[in-house]
């Protein structure tokens, strides 16, 4: 038997308020489903964009991906990026954080 997960809208609203506690505003860009949506991350900086799908690691920790790719990307890359993304999978939630320096604003950790 798994382990229970936290809801989607729960982890959301952590993010959100550890992103405003850390001085790095979010917004929900797109509602998913409140339970079980997958979560895709866009973070906007001095560099560009990086958009982080979130994964399990071989642990079956909370992890994130670089969906994007490894370098930063311009504003329509990313558009065009989360289109093929909800098109799949029309549960996701869509966030956005102001990172200057494209880190994080939660805990977590990019494989």
């Amino acid at each position: 038997m798994s382990e229970p997960r936290l809801k989607s809208r729960l982890w959301v609203q952590m993010a959100l308020r550890m992103g405003d506690a850390a001085g790095t505003p979010g917004a929900v860009l797109r509602h998913g489903d409140d339970s079980a949506g997958g979560i895709l991350v866009v973070l906007r900086g001095r560099a560009g964009l990086v958009v982080l799908d979130q994964t399990r690691d071989s642990s079956g920790d909370l992890a994130w991906t670089r969906g994007s790719g490894p370098a930063a990307v311009d504003q329509a890359t990313a558009d065009a990026y989360l289109a093929r993304q909800t098109r799949r999978d029309p549960d996701l939630w869509v966030l956005e954080f102001e990172a200057p320096d494209l880190a994080l604003p939660f805990p977590g950790r990019v494989v």
